[in-house]
């Protein structure tokens, strides 16, 4: 099997594997040489002797002239106990991983598509939950993943950082509890929901559920928060939808698509280098021109909900997060929507709004 793929590769190249061999016999022949030179036989008697490095001053000039290496290249004495090299292979908790059950649990689902739907438990010292599951999804069945909600997990508790980071199509999550940062960073295509527990009395459009950068680089999928986010929410977004109650600062930084409903406070900096997707945001109190970047988007880009062709479409969005999460704020919306729908604005960068209108002109 092994040599048949090798033989199928070589064929994509010029030259042979002798080449390639004597190339790298050329390699190893010269590091030898210059590792004699130095005085050294292995390469484990190489590390950290940084007393062999030296600045070439051929390559100084106006800006690198005053530069001083001497705190970075210091090596202190190291009491004899401590060999100053890798000599115990590190574990990573691998075979202990949180998503090894996940897994097992779901695997009618990875072999044969069949939905299946369960209830766990979780802690914040379980890191990446969902994503070793994404893998062998991905694995299997390539971008288009599973049909939406063939695997259903219904979780409590707190997450550890980078819950469901590169989520796959297929898989759905209903979190009661909280999250960590960096949440459904890579998204692709999986759903999060996360809400609060019933017997939790805070606003959940005053404090914060999920962390920092969540939705970093997310490209489909859906996310739904019963409460804020932290920091930089939805940084660099080609493709997911989320809604959530508030963000904090650097909001949707580099958003190339997607679409990002946020019914509540908006931190500074927002929407700043922001290219494309959409952002509606609940606004009664105007807060959004003052938190808004002005390098790409800027006043002209905000327009008001009742002016666009997105109303259905965007309460389509905010009644699903009612039904997710019980989301109490998203209710009072609803209940006024003849009132609210007027406190809320869409921004959308000319350009890109642009182009979605040539393309369904095509």
């Amino acid at each position: 099997m092994l040599q048949h793929k090798i033989q199928s590769l070589e064929k994509k190249f010029k030259g042979k594997v002798e080449h390639v061999i004597n190339y790298f016999t050329f390699v190893a022949t010269e590091v030898r040489e210059i590792m004699a030179e130095l005085g050294f036989r292995t390469m484990d008697e190489m590390i950290g002797r940084v007393d062999k490095l030296e600045i070439n001053k051929l390559l100084k000039n106006e800006k690198t002239k005053d530069l001083d290496f001497s705190s970075i290249l210091y090596r202190p004495n190291l009491p004899q106990r401590i060999v100053g090299r890798k000599i115990i292979n590190q574990d990573h908790g691998i075979d202990t991983a949180y998503d090894l059950k996940l897994i097992e649990f779901a695997k009618p689902s990875l072999e044969d598509k069949t939905k299946v739907t369960g209830d766990f438990k979780i802690k914040n010292i379980n890191r990446t939950v969902g994503t070793m599951l994404s893998g062998k999804i991905a694995k299997r069945y390539g971008a288009e993943g599973l049909p939406d909600d063939t695997i259903t997990l219904n979780l409590t508790g707190s997450t550890g950082q980078s819950f469901m980071a590169f989520g796959m199509k297929g898989i759905t999550i209903n979190l009661t509890g909280d999250c960590n940062d960096y949440v459904g960073k890579g998204l692709s295509g999986a759903k999060i929901k996360v809400k609060l527990p019933k017997e939790c009395t805070i606003k959940s459009d005053e404090n914060i559920i999920v962390g920092n950068t969540v939705l970093y680089g997310a490209t489909s999928g859906e996310f739904y928060a019963n409460g804020k986010a932290g920091e930089r929410f939805a940084v660099r977004n080609s493709g997911a939808t989320a809604v959530v109650e508030g963000v904090g600062d650097h909001g949707c930084e580099y958003m190339t698509g997607g679409t990002v409903v946020i019914l509540g406070d908006i931190g500074r900096n927002f929407a700043a280098g922001m290219s494309g997707g959409k952002i509606f945001v609940y606004d009664p109190d105007k807060q959004l021109k003052g938190k808004l970047n002005h390098g790409i988007v800027n006043s002209a880009d905000i327009e008001k909900l009742i002016d666009t062709e997105d109303e259905a479409i965007l309460r389509n969005l905010i009644e699903k997060h009612l039904e997710y999460t019980e989301s109490k704020k998203s209710k009072m919306i609803l209940d006024n929507w003849d009132k609210e729908k007027f406190n809320i604005v869409r921004v959308i960068p000319k350009m890109y709004k642009k182009l979605i209108s040539e393309y369904q002109a095509v």
